[in-house]
């Protein structure tokens, strides 16, 4: 196969301005792999990119290519790569964008080996959510003294936080919506629901335990004001903007960024040590990508929303992947619930 998709847009703007463009398969440069995409992960805040809501943060150059995280096969490499090989399975960023797509070229440091048994739609999805929730959490340093109260604790971001606190030692308070109690549970997460009397609600389910720490993954409210009423000291309070910055970090990380490909191989492991469990909220198409990001932008996805650039239903059953999601798009939910 020579010829492919990529997604492109040359001005900001909604999903108006998206298109599918073709692309041919690309050559690498010395220190370069070419990776044929299977999954890639889609982002609240590559759409806010996209909209111009980051501009005093990154300068878009247009056309610009939409996508960071991805998992795929090395199709091609340059001369100066030698520890993979062509038909190695890996999982990655795309530093400048360009991850939806059919193929995608990036240095050799933008990725690492994808465990084998590991999904491709989880490791397709990974890097970005888990590179945020794992650096927020090392820079708590939780621990078996502390209680924690995490705000959009079932997004996708939120419900890997939940799992790394949970597996510092930390006892886990998840704010979210009653449809997402059960799944909290299930990760070992203590749920309460939002709104009016929150406050009393933690208090009654810590049961006694100091609250320590506070992560807010929501945009709007006064959890600022919530984590100190509750006793939370202000260096242990991570903002929903002090998330943005770190998201914004991961989102442009160069290819020879160490850390970066640090914290997607210890999350690699920890997903296959079943230490967490990351959820998929929704699986589509690579040609139904705008639905995708329509139903992300509902803010009411449990974990990740997903595209499959080659996925095994053709014909008059595609329509199948659109349909099967673990959330229901009528329950409301009081604030944005970043993912």
């Amino acid at each position: 196969m020579r010829t492919g998709s990529a997604v492109q847009y040359d001005r900001y703007g909604g999903f108006d301005v998206v298109e599918l463009v073709d692309q041919e398969r690309p050559e690498p440069g010395p220190g370069d792999v070419v990776v044929e995409v299977s999954v890639a992960g889609l982002n609240h805040i590559e759409r806010f990119l996209r909209e111009g809501r980051l501009k005093e943060f990154i300068d878009l150059e247009f056309p610009a290519h939409q996508g960071v995280d991805f998992a795929g096969v090395v199709r091609s490499r340059g001369a100066e790569v030698r520890d993979l090989h062509v038909g190695d399975e890996v999982m990655g960023h795309a530093p400048h964008g360009g991850a939806h797509a059919t193929w995608v070229t990036v240095p050799r440091g933008a990725v690492v080996k994808k465990p084998a048994t590991m999904t491709f739609e989880v490791a397709g999805s990974l890097y970005l959510a888990g590179c945020t929730a794992l650096s927020v959490v090392r820079g708590l340093r939780l621990g078996p003294d502390d209680t924690v109260v995490i705000s959009a604790a079932a997004g996708g971001v939120g419900h890997i936080e939940c799992q790394l606190a949970r597996d510092a030692g930390a006892t886990v308070i998840g704010l979210g919506s009653p449809r997402n109690h059960d799944a909290l549970r299930q990760i070992g997460v203590l749920p309460v629901a939002y709104g009016d009397g929150e406050e009393g609600r933690i208090t009654e389910i810590a049961e006694g335990r100091p609250i320590t720490a506070f992560i807010d993954n929501l945009d709007g409210g006064d959890n600022a004001g919530l984590a100190e009423r509750l006793g939370v000291a202000e260096n242990r309070f991570v903002s929903s903007e002090d998330r943005r910055d770190l998201e914004i970090r991961f989102l442009r990380a160069p290819g020879d960024d160490s850390e970066a490909a640090e914290m997607l191989t210890t999350l690699g492991d920890l997903v296959e040590r079943h230490k967490v469990q990351f959820i998929i909220s929704g699986y589509y198409p690579f040609e139904y990508i705008v639905d995708a990001y329509e139903d992300l932008a509902e803010m009411h996805s449990r974990g990740k929303v997903v595209v499959g650039m080659q996925p095994v239903e053709t014909g008059s059953r595609l329509h199948w992947y659109k349909s099967e999601k673990s959330r229901d798009l009528r329950d409301p939910v009081p604030r944005s619930e970043a993912s």
